[in-house]
């Protein structure tokens, strides 16, 4: 013990010992309190993360509940919207009806043989006809009617009917191959869809270019093909136009823009309601875009109207520039069993006996049978964009 004491080793070894030894015990106080303070803090966060998740269902439920309430709202005004706009597209269709009626009634009875007035009223006519056909378009869209024929129409006379609706009308030319009639009910459907494709068509085509519209017997039943000379459509304006003209619901009247482009919409929504298809995806021959209509055999009838302008040749008195009647011709049947009927063409008319003798002119009978002719035209073109609606109808 002595020699223990004496040595001075022993005593920095005792030293280093207990100064270990409180290491030791220090670092194991220390050691539980940190463990005390992560289980404290773990227990914290899990209680901050329990906390957070709360709020997150709360915010989704609270945003669900926002979301649909805004939807509601939404919904209810987008109806009551379209029921304003219905109401009111209803009684500007009859006004603009009533005065295409009162326009036809008086170039046909009682200023048909003055050129000069008669073609103002074509003008006037035309106007009113591009007027009536924006608002049977938003009455589309608004769920609303557009009326209804009595009776079918052919397709080539519907195609005139649409051509007589834009502005730009002089433009478009119509091939027919075919002469099949559209049942009464879509008459006026199809009009309006071929007469929003014309107005595109028109619009974004040079104004020196032609548009063309080509009336096809297809297997499944005609198609009328509208081709301009455009400089065609992006593949985002394809995909939304497809998106709009294969549309399965109402569409949103706020969704459209501002201003709204509504020609495809009112495209689509027409040819879901009545059955027939329509597309844009197509270029055209002269690099522009193809628009086709395809009109299946339900919405084609057997009963094949006599075309216009075949009316008014057989109409038109020979003595007046008239060729007399002029017979349309079978020349078969589609695959669906409609007749196939090839247009008569109409007898150029014979030169008066003034001219044919080389006497002078009568400068009044000239005038006459100008004035005629200009009136055969001009019921030939009412004829052709008589689908006008029968009040009170209802939509099938």
């Amino acid at each position: 013990m002595t020699s223990l004491i004496k040595d001075p080793l022993g005593w920095i070894l005792l030293g280093v010992l207990i100064a270990a030894v409180a290491a030791v015990v220090r670092a194991r106080r220390t050691n539980m309190a940190l463990r005390r303070q992560s289980a404290k803090v773990r227990a914290d966060k899990d209680q901050v993360e329990a906390e957070q998740r709360r709020l997150h269902a709360e915010y989704a439920n609270f945003r669900a509940q926002h979301d649909q309430a805004l939807a509601e709202v939404r919904s209810e005004a987008e109806a009551e919207t379209k029921d304003v706009l219905r109401a009111w597209m209803r009684s500007l269709q009859v006004l603009a009806d009533e005065q295409q009626r009162s326009i036809s009634d008086l170039a046909r009875l009682k200023y048909g043989n003055d050129p000069t007035i008669l073609a103002d009223f074509m003008t006037i006519d035309h106007t009113n006809s591009q007027f009536g056909r924006r608002a049977q378009g938003i009455a589309a869209l608004c769920g609303g009617w557009l009326g209804r024929r009595e009776i079918a129409a052919s397709v080539y006379d519907v195609a005139r009917s649409a051509q007589g609706r834009i502005k730009h009308f002089d433009r478009v030319q119509i091939h027919s191959q075919v002469n099949v009639a559209v049942s009464s009910t879509a008459v006026e459907p199809v009009a309006v869809v071929l007469a929003e494709l014309l107005d595109n068509a028109t619009s974004y085509s040079a104004p020196d270019t032609p548009v063309e519209v080509n009336i096809q017997s297809v297997p499944t039943g005609v198609c009328l093909i509208v081709d301009d000379a455009g400089l065609g459509i992006s593949q985002e304006e394809k995909d939304r136009a497809a998106a709009l003209l294969n549309t399965q619901g109402p569409i949103s009247i706020t969704s459209l823009g501002s201003p709204p482009r509504v020609g495809f919409a009112v495209a689509g929504v027409l040819a879901a309601r009545y059955g027939f298809k329509v597309s844009v995806d197509s270029v055209s021959p002269y690099g522009g875009v193809r628009a086709v209509i395809l009109l299946p055999e339900s919405l084609l009838t057997h009963e094949v109207p006599v075309p216009a302008e075949i009316r008014t040749t057989a109409e038109e008195p020979a003595s007046n520039g008239g060729s007399g009647p002029a017979p349309v011709t079978i020349v078969g049947k589609t695959a669906g069993g409609l007749p196939k009927r090839r247009r008569a063409v109409a007898a150029v008319p014979q030169l008066s006996a003034t001219a044919s003798t080389g006497t002078e002119p009568d400068p009044e009978h000239d005038s006459q049978v100008t004035a005629s002719r200009l009136g055969a035209y001009a019921r030939g073109t009412f004829r052709g964009r008589d689908t006008s609606i029968t009040e009170g109808s209802q939509e099938q």
